[in-house]
C-alpha cells in the first residue's frame, strides 16, 4: 500500500476544516429535508452519493492520487462498509421528514457513543470505566431526547416516534460502520474507503427504485444535487482537518452542528427546540467531548511511557 504523505502539523488550519466540514454537514441535512416530503430517502441517498463523487475525483486529480488513491487491498470489505453506511444514510435521511433538525441531530450523536461499546464487543477494545460511565451519561440524554416522542398520542404522535426510532436505528447503523472503517484503516487508504463509498451508496439506492421515486422539480433537483456535491466537499475537508491536526483537537468541533442546526431549524423551518432537546443534547455532548479528552490524555500518557522506555544515546 502506498505510504500516507505526512502533512506539517497546522492546528488551526485543520479547526477550521473542521467547522467547514460541520457547517456542510448540516447545511446538506437542511436541503434533504427541504425536500423529504415529496422525495423518498432512497432517492436522496442516490444524489448524495453520486453527486458527492464529483468533488471527490476532482481532489484526487488535483493531488495527483487518482490511480492510486482508488485501489483497494480487500473489495469484500468495501462493500460492507458501503451496506451498513448507505443503510445509516437512508435511516437518518427518513429521520429528517418527521424530526425537528436539531433533534434529528442531538440523536446523531448517539452514534460515537455506540461506536464505542461496539468497539468494545466485536473488536475487543479494552474499555475502562471512565469510558463505559460516559457512555451510559450519554445513553440518559438520548432516552431524554427520545422520552417526549416515544409518549406522544394520535397520529402525529405515532409519526414522531417513527421518526426517533429511525434516527436512533442510523445512529447504531452509522456505529457499525466507524466499526468497519477501523478495520479498514490499516490496509485501505482513506481516500479508497471514500470514494468506494460513494459508488456503493449510489448502486444500493437503486434498489429502492421500486418503492416510489419521484420526477423532482428543477428547484428539487438543484437541492438534491447541491447536498450531493456539498457532502463530497465535507468528506473531503474532514480527511484534510486530520491530516493537519490531532484527532482530539479537532472532533470536540462536531458538536457545534447543534448550534448551527438550531438556527436552521428555527430560521429555515421554524421549528423551537423542546427543553428536553436542549437537555438531552447537552449531556450527549458532554458525554462526547469527556471521551474524547479521556482519549487525549491516555494518548499523552502513552508517548510519555515510550519516551521513558526509549534508551537515551
Amino acid at each position: 500500500m502506498t505510504p500516507v504523505t505526512t502533512q506539517t502539523p497546522r492546528p488551526l488550519l485543520g479547526i477550521a476544516l473542521k467547522l467547514g466540514t460541520v457547517t456542510g454537514f448540516v447545511i446538506m441535512q437542511a436541503l434533504i429535508k427541504s425536500v423529504s416530503d415529496r422525495v423518498p430517502p432512497g432517492e436522496a441517498v442516490f444524489f448524495r452519493s453520486f453527486f458527492g463523487i464529483v468533488p471527490i475525483l476532482l481532489w484526487l486529480l488535483w493531488r495527483g492520487e487518482l490511480q492510486g488513491g482508488l485501489r483497494v487491498e480487500k473489495p469484500i470489505n468495501h462493500v460492507m462498509r458501503g451496506v451498513v453506511g448507505t443503510t445509516a444514510m437512508a435511516l437518518s435521511f427518513a429521520a429528517l421528514a418527521f424530526l425537528p433538525l436539531p433533534e434529528a441531530t442531538a440523536l446523531g450523536y448517539a452514534a460515537p457513543l455506540l461506536t464505542v461499546v461496539f468497539a468494545a464487543l466485536l473488536l475487543g477494545e479494552t474499555v475502562r470505566i471512565f469510558r463505559f460511565s460516559a457512555v451510559g451519561l450519554g445513553m440518559v440524554g438520548v432516552l431524554i431526547v427520545l422520552w417526549p416522542r416515544l409518549g406522544g398520542s394520535g397520529p402525529e404522535g405515532g409519526t414522531e416516534a417513527l421518526g426517533a426510532g429511525l434516527a436512533l436505528a442510523g445512529a447504531t447503523c452509522a456505529a457499525l460502520a466507524q466499526i468497519q472503517i477501523r478495520r479498514m484503516v490499516g490496509s485501505e487508504r482513506t481516500s479508497a474507503i471514500v470514494f468506494w463509498f460513494s459508488c456503493t451508496a449510489s448502486v444500493l439506492s437503486l434498489a429502492s427504485l421500486p418503492f416510489g421515486w419521484v420526477v423532482p422539480t428543477a428547484w428539487e433537483a438543484t437541492l438534491l444535487i447541491l447536498a450531493g456535491l456539498i457532502g463530497g466537499t465535507g468528506q473531503i475537508m474532514l480527511t484534510s482537518a486530520y491530516r493537519f491536526a490531532d484527532a482530539s483537537l479537532v472532533a470536540p468541533f462536531d458538536y457545534a452542528s447543534m448550534l448551527l442546526a438550531l438556527v436552521i431549524g428555527y430560521t429555515i423551518f421554524a421549528e423551537v427546540p423542546t427543553h428536553a432537546t436542549l437537555a438531552g443534547a447537552a449531556l450527549i455532548i458532554a458525554a462526547g467531548i469527556a471521551i474524547i479528552l479521556r482519549e487525549h490524555w491516555l494518548g499523552l500518557e502513552r508517548k510519555r511511557a515510550r519516551k521513558a522506555a526509549t534508551p537515551q544515546g
